[in-house]
């Protein structure tokens, strides 16, 4: 079976003057590609910790971590962002669009650093918009959109260059239940027709339940991980 992510025996440690906090202890962990992932636990439990290692927005203190083939725990700065911009996708709860873009602009801006051309990046844009249900409000700012409109854009923003991963951090967490479901189906709906790979950090039930594997952290460590079908 062909794997996404693959994490062996990943341990942090978060060292801050002479305090040693173990975020992460010995993680084994392998996700198949095209699965739907949850991973739960209290705060403090580690589940952000890992989605960001896996991201490569940190390094294991120990511990190796292959994501879409690559070593992650050993690539340069360099690496890691080329890495992120043709094979990862990135859904936070804060949104994280830029305020002063339209919606079709925010989802055009990682294609423009792609080098994808005018033309064809502004077309996959407004197609991509228009899947996740915003046709008609591609030149609106941020600002002009409600909490759930702009985690739309996020998510367009995330999957239209195709990544093989996408990892959602607390993706439902500023909005009301009807919306956070509806973006749960959207999520779903990406997973199965577009072929990508999601991972979420959440406390959220509701994400939780439309997961197809729930894994659960205590204290840095997996002390459950169950598929849901």
């Amino acid at each position: 079976m062909e794997h996404t992510v693959i994490c062996r025996n990943v341990s942090k440690i978060y060292r801050q003057d002479a305090v040693s906090v173990q975020a992460l202890t010995d993680i084994n962990l392998e996700i198949p590609r095209l699965d739907f992932v949850c991973l739960s636990g209290p705060s403090g439990s580690g589940k952000s910790t890992l989605l960001n290692l896996i991201g490569g927005l940190d390094k294991p203190t120990s511990g190796e971590i292959t994501v879409d083939g690559a070593r992650v725990d050993l690539l340069d700065k360099g690496a890691l962002a080329k890495l992120r911009l043709h094979r990862l996708g990135f859904v936070f709860q804060s949104y994280n669009l830029i305020p002063v873009l339209t919606a079709r602009e925010n989802v055009e801006f990682v294609m423009q650093l792609q080098g994808v051309r005018a033309v064809e990046r502004s077309e996959k844009a407004r197609d991509i918009l228009k899947e996740v249900g915003l046709d008609g409000l591609e030149d609106r700012r941020p600002g002009e959109l409600s909490g759930g409109q702009q985690q739309r854009v996020a998510v367009a923003r995330a999957i239209v260059s195709q990544p093989s991963l996408v990892l959602a951090d607390e993706p439902t967490a500023n909005l009301d239940s009807k919306t956070a479901e509806n973006l749960m189906q959207l999520l779903r709906h990406m997973n199965r027709e577009h072929g990508v790979t999601f991972i979420f950090s959440t406390h959220d039930r509701l994400v939780m339940d439309f997961s197809r594997r729930l894994i659960t952290l205590h204290d840095g460590r997996i002390v459950d991980d169950r598929k849901r079908e």
